[in-house]
């Protein structure tokens, strides 16, 4: 898919450091205001795209990856369902459209695929909650996120 200078491919593990750069930048601002170490970022976005029923696409700008779309399919009682479990522009290149080619695609390629649901984690707050529910995301009202620490 082109737009001007702008390509949607298929996620690559090979270019796994540059997802860590681009992931450890864009979660470092609002609304998340994580400290991540390219390193580490490279790390749990391998991790991730090694599951079996891995996805994901990129997007390239003038020879560079701009951003990207990562997450796994899981079989339920009502059929298959993708979770989107990282959706990451660089913040250099925010603001033009990315994050927006990158869902499209992707929901148009898992729905291709068969999937039945598409579901999500993101902030509370913040423009986000808005972002997704313009491609017609909303709060989930039989379940509800729950986390413990050790």
């Amino acid at each position: 898919m082109m737009k001007n200078n702008m390509t949607i491919q298929h996620f690559n593990i090979e270019h796994v450091e540059r997802y860590g750069e681009i992931y450890a930048a864009a979660f470092s601002g609002e609304p998340w205001k994580d400290y991540w170490t390219i390193e580490n970022a490279a790390i749990h976005v391998r991790e991730l795209s090694e599951s079996r029923t891995a996805y994901g696409l990129e997007c390239i700008i003038d020879r560079e990856i701009a951003g990207f779309i990562l997450g796994s399919s899981m079989l339920f009682s009502y059929g298959r369902a993708f979770e989107i479990h990282d959706h990451a522009v660089d913040p250099t290149f925010q603001h033009r459209g990315i994050a927006k080619q990158l869902m499209n695609r992707l929901l148009s390629d898992v729905k291709e695929q068969g999937m039945v649901g598409v579901h999500l984690i993101t902030a509370r707050e913040g423009n986000l909650p808005a972002f997704y529910e313009k491609f017609g995301f909303s709060k989930e009202k039989r379940v509800m996120l729950m986390g413990r620490e050790l």
